[in-house]
């Protein structure tokens, strides 16, 4: 009979100064302070349940990521070395080898929506704040295969969760890379370290450490948890972008330029100073200043940052439940944020996939359940009955659950 591991459902809250298997003893709180964008951490059973069970196997099977990497609405990518090759899913049948060939191997992304032990263990990193999270990839691979030695631009939790793979990673690599692959391999690639990982160990890696792993076994597969990392060029440029969509609404700023007062000028190539003015006396009146700045910095970046990745697809349920049966179902199967769903907290304002949920106002009888909400990502059974009795919780909760972005579901910390 096999053995499958079953992810626990990590407690909420998190018991941030405790210490934790997962992070070699170490607690969220250390762990961020000594490692986190700062140095790499190699953990020997970070899963202790694969050193107590013998032949525990990983809670995903073979066959279901090949299931998966077939479909059209996930995003898979298979790798194969000697010659390096690349090809984009769905894929074919044919086109994945079968575990027991070697030198390749297949990235299964966003697998937290598509495997509920996919989206447990991308819960157990909720210490690192949310809008941080990325998501959850898997690769399974034959014996040799990896994607070669390469640099990644953000933090990585890589845990193995069967077969070994061997590590190897060097720190302040030189950047160049090989010329004419579909990959970004590293072209001189000197390692410092090297490590096998077994079932339950796992490497952290900050941003910008080479590393490469191979596959030693059959059906090796990683379970890669990685992290967004926007530049500030990017999020300063998309700011920019949105605030400038927002003189749309300023009705102020359609009245054209004049310049009555202009006095003939025999120096006609030069812009005259008056017309300069009313344009900077202009800009000053806008509201990108001071407290006003703030807020509307606070609101854009909460839409920006509160985005999901733009491969995610959220489905709608298929025989919605009307308002009055969604009251009565919930009560008895509680309420879930869908694994995909972002969900954040900007300054006064929830954002929830990209868009405003509703303004967190402190005076609010919601106030505190929305908190709730947001942290926890969900409602037990029983806190729905709370949040029923607030009306102006309930809509945009409702709406939510229409769009895909809420589940039915209990949210259990720590079973």
């Amino acid at each position: 009979m096999k053995l499958i591991y079953t992810p626990p459902t990590p407690p909420f809250p998190m018991p941030l100064r405790d210490p934790w298997a997962l992070l070699g003893n170490l607690s969220p709180s250390e762990f961020m302070r000594d490692y986190w964008q700062k140095k790499p951490l190699l953990v020997r059973g970070a899963i202790p349940a694969f050193g107590m069970s013998k032949g525990l196997e990983s809670p995903i099977s073979a066959a279901e990521l090949n299931d998966l990497a077939k479909h059209e609405l996930v995003e898979s990518r298979v790798i194969q070395s000697h010659p390096w090759r690349l090809k984009h899913g769905p894929q074919s049948a044919r086109g994945i080898p079968k575990i027991t060939e070697k030198n390749w191997t297949m990235l299964i992304q966003g697998m937290e929506g598509w495997h509920p032990a996919a989206a447990k263990v991308l819960s157990w990193f909720r210490f690192i704040p949310d809008y941080r999270l990325d998501d959850l990839m898997i690769s399974i691979a034959g014996p040799g295969g990896g994607v070669g030695p390469h640099l990644d631009s953000y933090d990585v939790f890589l845990i193995q969760m069967s077969g070994r793979r061997k590590w190897e990673i060097q720190s302040n690599p030189d950047k160049r890379f090989i010329e004419d692959l579909p990959l970004k391999i590293l072209e001189n690639f000197n390692p410092t370290d090297e490590w096998v990982l077994e079932p339950g160990d796992m490497l952290y890696l900050p941003p910008q450490v080479a590393h490469n792993g191979v596959a030693l076994d059959p059906g090796t597969q990683t379970w890669s948890v990685g992290f967004r990392a926007p530049s500030y060029r990017e999020l300063i440029q998309e700011t920019l972008w949105r605030l400038a969509d927002q003189l749309e609404d300023d009705l102020s700023l359609s009245d054209l330029l004049t310049d009555a007062g202009q006095v003939a000028s025999d120096r006609p190539a030069k812009i005259p100073s008056p017309v300069i003015q009313s344009v900077k006396h202009r800009f000053h009146e806008l509201p990108w200043h001071g407290q006003e700045l703030e807020e509307l910095l606070e609101f854009t970046l909460g839409e920006i940052l509160s985005e999901p990745k733009p491969t995610v697809v959220f489905s709608p349920p298929f025989e919605p439940l009307s308002e009055a049966q969604f009251r009565k179902i919930i009560v008895q199967e509680g309420l879930v944020v869908h694994p995909q769903t972002r969900l954040n907290i900007s300054g006064d304002y929830l954002f929830c996939n990209g868009a405003l949920l509703t303004y967190l106002d402190k005076k609010s009888d919601a106030f505190e359940s929305w908190l709730l909400f947001a942290h926890q990502r969900g409602f037990a059974p029983k806190q729905c009955r709370r949040f029923l009795s607030y009306a102006s919780m309930f809509e945009p909760v409702y709406e939510g659950y229409l769009d895909g972005w809420f589940e039915l579901g209990a949210y259990a910390p720590g079973e």
